[in-house]
């Protein structure tokens, strides 16, 4: 059993497809199956059952994953630590950020960590909150930066900013031409939300709640994974939303949001990483140049 056989098993086991799994690990969609089925016959465990054109993990398959999982990471930080001695000169730093952040807030920081640290190769993964920490806890990101709040404690929490949250309509909404609406009125319009699980949604939805409105009681015409595509439903007529400033502002500029009233929360931006994982010199200075921003 080779490192790069465990690799190319869970890149598979992941996308529960030996075509994606090939082309983004950069290699033949034979050889990819060559090393998943070298693993089969090598410890006669069948680890994948195929379904018509799609794959699935056995029960064997399962019980493996977590462990190739777990030597893979091992793996990592063995690298990692020999990279670290040569200081910043070279190395990796993978990041993982909330769709706010990801978008909106981080690329100009990455970009000044690269001009300071060329050496250093950056990369980005752009999920929900619970999908970062779980990134992070597994040890494929090596630092998570979200909006929302967690409870793991296998990771270290640290904020590095704040956000505003915003009411929103397009220019032809009712209330368009109000200053401000009460708490109150919020279950007479459709809503356009963020998908359950992103720190967005969760703190609109506790706000909700401490103001005495349970959060079923909002009509909701749509769910999206992306900020973008509320904003586009937003401006078409959708009904409201509440996103970050960073969000709305192009719209706000632009005249096709409408910015309503409500005394809404501010919300932090959290920094995490785990806390077990050698802390190295690409991650120290990547957290002092966002103590910096």
């Amino acid at each position: 059993m080779t490192l790069e056989q465990l690799r190319i098993f869970v890149a598979v086991a992941e996308r529960e497809h030996v075509t994606r799994a090939a082309a983004d690990l950069h290699l033949t969609q034979s050889a990819t199956s060559a090393a998943v089925a070298a693993l089969e016959s090598r410890y006669a465990t069948k680890l994948f059952d195929r379904v018509g054109r799609r794959i699935e993990l056995t029960e064997a398959g399962r019980l493996f994953l977590t462990e190739a999982r777990a030597v893979l990471a091992r793996a990592q930080a063995a690298e990692t630590l020999l990279t670290d001695l040569a200081g910043l000169k070279r190395g990796a730093l993978s990041l993982a950020a909330s769709q706010t952040v990801g978008n909106y807030w981080l690329p100009p920081v990455m970009q000044a960590y690269r001009e300071r640290h060329p050496g250093v190769a950056l990369s980005l993964r752009i999920g929900n909150t619970e999908q970062v920490s779980q990134w992070v806890h597994d040890t494929s990101a090596d630092i998570g930066l979200i909006e929302g709040e967690i409870d793991d404690p296998t990771l270290s929490v640290t904020q590095f900013a704040e956000d505003e949250m915003v009411l929103v309509v397009g220019r032809s909404h009712p209330w368009a031409g109000r200053t401000s609406v009460a708490p109150g009125e919020l279950p007479h319009t459709q809503w356009v939300l963020r998908e359950p699980g992103s720190g967005t949604r969760s703190i609109f939805e506790s706000w909700l709640s401490a103001a005495g409105l349970a959060p079923s009681l909002l009509p909701i015409a749509m769910e999206f994974p992306s900020n973008e595509a509320i904003r586009g439903a937003i401006e078409a007529g959708a009904g409201a939303t509440v996103i970050s400033r960073l969000v709305a502002d192009g719209g706000l500029r632009a005249g096709s949001l409408v910015q309503v009233g409500l005394d809404l929360p501010k919300r932090r931006f959290y920094r995490l990483r785990h806390k077990e994982r050698h802390l190295t010199h690409a991650e120290r200075a990547f957290a002092a140049l966002l103590s910096e921003a």
